[in-house]
């Protein structure tokens, strides 16, 4: 099965008008039955601290393009939106399967304090894994990669694909790519990072959403303009490997 990036520039704060251009760009590679989609983080809105403009309520507009266009695609489909939980947003990543079924919601664990994140947004507690096509999946958003504590626990609870939805800004390019082969690397994971690119009223965003195999080879690459990558994830190669060469097995859990 092959899963599916979309990188492009977010508008900001305007939902119908990103509902619009993730469509347009899924008729230009209209994914099969079954395929895994992934849209950045708050792909609805852009990186905006405006809490009280762009939250939902539960079922909100960005729920239900999401659901809508899973069923309607037959695909499954996860992006990032923004909710209002307990007085505050809560950044989140949701994915639903071709029935329009939630498979998985994930609150982002580390907002990000130099932005100002951590002013406007609860951090969320767990790790989530779902299960596509009988590969584990596991959802993280942007600054949570700086954190591999979390990754390599989401490995130990049997994630074989990790992947990043973000607005991560070109000025730390560098390290994005960085960051998501290394994550790869350690965890003999898969990793999909899907970015956005263009310009908000705060950053520039140069893109660079890559899909990584479990040896750290980037196999798909989007560049800087808006795009679809797609890669195949061969969960038997993935077994193999860790068989073979089974790093994993000498973590020392004991510190």
């Amino acid at each position: 099965m092959k899963i599916i990036g979309c990188q492009f520039d977010i508008a900001w704060e305007d939902k119908p008008a990103n509902f619009a251009r993730v469509r347009s760009l899924l008729e230009t590679r209209r994914p099969l039955a079954g395929e895994l989609v992934l849209l950045p983080e708050m792909f609805a809105t852009g990186f905006s601290m405006n809490v009280a403009q762009i939250a939902e309520p539960e079922g909100g507009p960005t729920e239900t393009f999401l659901r809508e266009t899973a069923r309607e695609l037959q695909i499954d489909l996860l992006g990032g939106f923004v909710r209002r939980e307990q007085g505050r947003g809560s950044n989140q990543a949701v994915c639903y399967d071709p029935q329009g079924r939630e498979l998985a919601r994930y609150r982002k664990l580390h907002p990000f304090t130099f932005g100002g994140e951590s002013d406007h947004y609860a951090p969320g507690t767990q790790i989530v894994t779902f299960d596509w096509h009988g590969v584990r999946v596991s959802p993280f958003i942007c600054y949570d990669l700086r954190f591999p504590e979390v990754f390599r626990a989401a490995m130990a609870q049997g994630a074989e694909l990790l992947a990043v939805i973000a607005n991560w800004p070109e000025a730390r390019e560098a390290h994005w790519i960085t960051l998501l082969r290394a994550r790869a690397i350690e965890n003999q994971a898969y990793v999909a990072g899907v970015n956005r690119c263009g310009r908000d009223p705060n950053a520039a965003y140069s893109g660079r959403s890559l899909i990584v195999d479990p040896k750290g080879e980037i196999v798909a690459d989007a560049g800087d303009g808006e795009g679809i990558i797609s890669a195949e994830i061969d969960v038997d190669s993935l077994r193999r490997y860790r068989s073979d060469f089974p790093a994993l097995r000498d973590r020392r859990g004991d510190l």
